[in-house]
């Protein structure tokens, strides 16, 4: 059975070559085969029919194209006439001249309103809307216990770690992510004339191109700065006044809440260590255990649980894997006056 992505390019060939001008009867009996044979056929192939009126029909995405870019029909339809899943042509060098001189369209720019009716679907907002708004939106989000690494269309990637969303806006003058929740380290692809900006909470992190961190903790957020340096920009005061703006250099940790910014300058090695999360891991140095099964939960769906107050006072310091809380709890009995009782979804921990 197709997948989602094959059913889609299918519906995009089928779409592209139905407006063409050499559409067939014998092609449109084809079609109307293809889309009774499948719900998901009928749904797909109108979905895109609505993005392509919405986007203005998308025409002129496909003049232009160099030689050779495009694959000739022959290439782009599968044995039996239907569009080829594979056929995805290349968008680079398309420019906005859909007809000759003539008035008459060009050959061959089906195949490329094929490709961009496909990207249509990919996302919120594709190639052919940054071609006419010069706006790029797309969320991404991953679940608890889950790191996920994407690259954004300028070159940027972000790391998302465990129960994060983002939400990202490029445009030609800035490049914007709200971070919804959770955390996320960032390496930003150098460029001066858009500035990467991550807002969260009323604060915004500004960079051009560089390496740090953010994360969004229900009091606070925490700003971790590897490489370059970024700007930490805090929403005007209660009674307008605009805030202080910290510059945060490589090895800077910074927490931002309601009494206002603290800033510590560390080696970046120890500043990484605030980061390796990305490889699996947790540090803590006499860390209270509250604290540290706090951060286990972040990452667990079998959750820490503290039994009473003299347990959650406890310190602790080590590196721990933080799929690993069964492991860390079993420590704990070992080394520490703790007990642990266990359930299928907890682990509460009491004084022994």
């Amino acid at each position: 059975m197709a997948d989602s992505r094959q059913i889609e390019a299918l519906a995009a060939g089928w779409l592209a070559r139905r407006d063409a001008d050499d559409w067939t009867a014998d092609e449109q009996r084809r079609l109307d085969a293809w889309l009774a044979a499948s719900a998901r056929h009928k749904v797909e192939f109108l979905r895109l029919q609505s993005a392509w009126a919405e986007a203005g029909r998308l025409q002129a995405l496909a003049a232009g194209l160099p030689a050779g870019t495009l694959p000739p029909r022959s290439s782009a339809m599968a044995d039996g006439g239907e569009p080829r899943a594979d056929a995805r042509p290349d968008l680079r060098g398309l420019t906005f001249a859909p007809r000759d001189r003539g008035g008459h369209r060009r050959r061959g720019w089906q195949h490329g309103l094929a490709a961009a009716l496909a990207l249509l679907a990919l996302g919120p907002v594709a190639w052919g809307s940054w071609q006419l708004s010069g706006r790029e939106q797309a969320s991404y989000a991953s679940t608890v216990g889950q790191i996920q690494t994407i690259t954004l269309p300028d070159g940027s990637t972000a790391t998302l770690s465990s129960d994060s969303r983002l939400d990202v806006t490029l445009s030609r003058g800035e490049r914007h992510v709200a971070l919804a929740k959770g955390e996320a380290f960032f390496d930003v692809a150098h460029d001066t004339r858009r500035p990467f900006v991550v807002e969260t909470d009323g604060r915004r992190v500004a960079a051009v191109g560089t390496r740090f961190s953010v994360r969004r903790d229900p009091e606070e957020i925490r700003v971790v700065v590897t490489e370059g340096k970024v700007r930490l920009e805090s929403r005007a005061g209660p009674d307008g006044t605009a805030q202080p703006v910290s510059l945060l250099p490589a090895g800077s940790v910074a927490t931002a809440g309601r009494n206002g910014v603290l800033v510590r300058s560390l080696p970046v090695a120890e500043a990484e260590r605030y980061l390796e999360w990305r490889d699996g891991f947790l540090t803590f140095d006499d860390t209270s255990l509250a604290a540290a099964a706090a951060e286990f939960n972040r990452f667990n769906t079998r959750k820490l649980e503290l039994g009473d107050d003299a347990v959650a006072d406890l310190r602790v310091g080590g590196n721990f894997r933080w799929s690993n809380a069964e492991g860390f709890a079993h420590l704990l009995e070992q080394g520490f006056p703790v007990r642990a009782e266990r359930h299928a979804d907890r682990i509460v921990l009491h004084t022994r």
